[in-house]
């Protein structure tokens, strides 16, 4: 087969794998690929969340639990409230949210996993300081559930495994035989840092936008969000690794991007108040 012909069919047969599975994301309306099952995602989630919270140390801090799990109802609350007032659907509807902290003074990280699975270690109360910096954080991580993120990375790597292989068997294994003369991942290093790890910058940017928005649609002061990275950049000594390399932008171009973004976001998401 011709080099012209055999793209021509792999064109084709994308645009009608792609074309389907291409949605929005909430608010923002950035194109999203989804080719992944979200329910099953969810339900691959919970029983993750369930083997964490039986490994890992759940902190006695029940007065910082019980914030962290107020700041999540606040939260529950006005964002469906909001897409409901909007008419639009409501992205959490099918979420079990869930929140637990974990006893880890070393790690300074939260996260929240497709479906509203929220976890939030010790160690990020270093930098969070107070309610409206804990509800920065928070916001930022049901920002990547709301916005399906998870689904997307989950629906691109399947659609990279699935190129490399046809192109793989396409040029005669010219992908193989590289891997084993080097002895590395070459596809999966380069689609690393060509392909996934910019997209995860925009990924966490988006995320970055729309937890401002729930914070402050929530009736927290989303000027701590700020505060909170010039925290983080000074607790991390200027170890980051070059942008280009990581999954998230530096420290000064998100509270760069943040600064910009403040004004818009409470002027156009005032506080709402629920039932």
């Amino acid at each position: 087969m011709n080099r012209r012909k055999f793209l021509s069919y792999i064109g084709c047969g994308c645009c009608g794998y792609l074309l389907p599975s291409c949605t929005t994301t909430p608010i923002t309306e950035r194109k999203q690929l989804k080719i992944v099952s979200e329910a099953r995602l969810n339900a691959q989630a919970a029983q993750i969340y369930e083997k964490i919270k039986e490994k890992e140390n759940m902190s006695d801090d029940k007065k910082t639990l019980n914030e962290i799990k107020q700041i999540g109802r606040k939260m529950e609350n006005s964002i469906s409230e909001y897409f409901d007032r909007e008419n639009l659907n409501d992205p959490t509807a099918n979420f079990d949210w869930e929140y637990i902290l974990i006893d880890k003074k070393k790690v300074r990280n939260a996260w929240c996993m497709p479906g509203g699975k929220i976890a939030v270690y010790t160690g990020i109360l270093e930098a969070t300081k107070n309610t409206d910096g804990l509800a920065a954080v928070m916001g930022h991580e049901i920002a990547h559930a709301v916005a399906k993120h998870s689904v997307e990375r989950a629906s691109r790597g399947t659609l990279l495994n699935v190129g490399t292989r046809i192109i793989d068997i396409a040029s005669g294994g010219v992908i193989s035989d590289i891997n084993r003369t080097t002895g590395m991942n070459t596809v999966g290093l380069l689609a690393q840092l060509g392909i996934l790890n910019p997209f995860n910058r925009k990924q966490e940017s988006e995320a970055d936008y729309l937890g401002m928005i729930f914070s402050s649609l929530s009736g927290y002061d989303i000027r701590e969000t700020v505060k909170i990275w010039e925290r983080m950049k000074k607790l991390n000594k200027g170890k980051e690794p070059p942008e280009f390399m990581s999954t998230h932008p530096s420290s000064d171009n998100r509270i760069k991007d943040l600064n910009e973004k403040i004004n818009e976001v409470l002027l156009d998401y005032p506080p709402i108040k629920t039932i």
